[in-house]
């Protein structure tokens, strides 16, 4: 299917689709996605230029009342219709800008990341950046929680998990998941094919290529649905629209979805590993004659991740859940080394194949709580610093990783334990972030301040339960 590129062509895909709605949407600091609707006869061929006003105060984490208006400009090329609203709704993804200067705001995730994909340009190392995700997610039955001053709870349900073999419910067919089982049988016990086989139909209705859905390791409804990578911003849109269809369908069929990282104790979590290479000229720069077949180049970039982990965890994982899912043994890497098709290392290199074009790295450490134009960023950001710094990966780890003796691991980095610890890396190591004002310095200490009011600080004062409270939308 072919997509409108420029304002007039948006405005006649409108009346071809009998549009009744606009709907602008814009991610605001942590990555959730937002929106305001208009009727379609708002939408102009200026609108694309004056932009739509809105209250930038009331999103979190940007502007103070004072200075609350600000504007969103849609961009033509990310036409597209939703489908799963019932009128006829065209999406438009939108920038953020000031209305007094027109300048782009620079708490904008969408602002940031098209910086990083300038940036990488601006220094003649590439031309291009390919991401590809792998965001995984949980479906439930039943979702329940609480913070109270009396009470404190979250309560969670899944028909196919393997707490409810026992269940006196009539009939109980069995057929459940044990804890790491889920890796893939087929149905009966698979209950979730033909909810991910709608969801993968919806996805592709809005043009993200789908290349393969299948139940995920835990219990209790872990799914995955693989996308075809892309360049970096028409990428972290597409993990929205992602996370939006799937909730969406999931609601409409009776089932709740989170992208939480660890809303099961026990079991795995959902992690979103980051598949990344750099292009100049049609010619991938990670393939090479070296270690697993890359390049000195992807040898520096791997050498920038693991350098600047510590600190990009408080972006990559933004949540004090996060650090529920980096503990050893369940398939989250938490020591930072790099190896060829080891998933116990936080950096693999696939080798599915020998082909040039597919030599890539896949940072693992990332979850889906994170927002995907910050994360996407300051991945890229710490690489290209690895790549200008020629920094030294060190040796690989071809080992099973969580095998090994506390001994053995002594000389290995981790990363953070805690969000609070990601937060202090972050505030002491950010340089490399900083270059070609890609990350502003304005957005790091709002970051730092927001995360550790907001998040730490309630979830050290609170039950448990409040992870819940704040994370179960993720």
């Amino acid at each position: 299917m072919s997509f409108p590129k420029t304002p007039k062509e948006v405005l006649a895909f409108a009346r071809e689709h009998d549009v009744k709605m606009v709907d602008l949407r814009f991610t605001d600091l942590l990555g959730t996605w937002q929106h305001i609707s208009h009727p379609i006869h708002q939408l102009t061929e200026d609108s694309f230029e004056d932009g739509f006003g809105f209250d930038g105060s009331s999103i979190r984490g940007w502007q103070p009342i004072n200075q609350s208006d600000m504007i969103i400009r849609p961009d033509p090329s990310t036409a597209r219709i939703d489908p799963i609203l019932e009128h006829e709704t065209l999406v438009l993804i939108c920038n953020v800008f000031d209305p007094i200067t027109k300048a782009p705001y620079s708490r904008d995730p969408r602002y940031v990341s098209q910086k990083a994909e300038n940036y990488l340009k601006s220094t003649g190392i590439g031309d291009v950046v390919y991401v590809g995700p792998e965001a995984e997610f949980f479906v439930f039955t039943h979702v329940a929680y609480e913070v109270g001053q009396r009470r404190s709870f979250y309560e969670i349900d899944s028909d196919e998990a393997h707490w409810n073999s026992g269940s006196s419910e009539r009939p109980n067919l069995g057929h459940r998941v044990r804890a790491k089982e889920g890796y893939f049988p087929c149905p009966p016990v698979d209950t979730l094919q033909d909810l991910r086989t709608e969801m993968c139909l919806k996805l592709e209705q809005v043009g993200i290529t789908v290349e393969a859905q299948h139940h995920e390791v835990a219990t209790a409804g872990q799914c995955e649905i693989d996308m075809r990578f892309d360049t970096m911003t028409p990428m972290a849109d597409k993990v929205q629209w992602y996370k939006y269809i799937v909730k969406n369908v999931a609601r409409q069929y009776g089932y709740s979805v989170t992208f939480m990282p660890k809303p099961l104790f026990g079991d795995n979590g959902s992690g979103m590993h980051t598949h990344q290479s750099i292009w100049k000229g049609g010619t991938n720069l990670f393939a090479g004659d070296g270690y697993g077949g890359l390049s000195a180049m992807a040898m520096n970039y791997i050498g920038g991740i693991l350098k600047h982990a510590p600190a990009m965890c408080a972006i990559t994982n933004p949540t004090t859940n996060s650090y529920k899912r980096l503990v050893p043994g369940y398939e989250a890497p938490v020591n930072l080394a790099y190896s060829s098709r080891n998933r116990s290392a936080s950096i693999r290199i696939p080798m599915l194949s020998s082909s040039p074009k597919a030599k890539r790295i896949e940072f693992r450490t990332p979850d889906p709580s994170c927002n995907p134009y910050l994360s996407f960023a300051i991945q890229l950001m710490a690489g290209l610093d690895g790549v200008q710094g020629k920094f030294d990966a060190g040796d690989p780890l071809d080992k099973d990783i969580y095998s090994l003796s506390p001994e053995e691991l002594k000389s290995v980095p981790k990363c953070p334990g805690a969000l609070d610890e990601a937060l202090s890396n972050l505030e002491k190591a950010h340089g490399f972030a900083l270059k070609g004002d890609v990350i502003t310095q304005d957005l790091i200490d709002m970051w730092l301040e927001y995360k550790r009011e907001k998040e730490v600080d309630a979830v050290r004062l609170r039950p448990h339960p409040m992870e819940y409270h704040l994370y179960y939308d993720c």
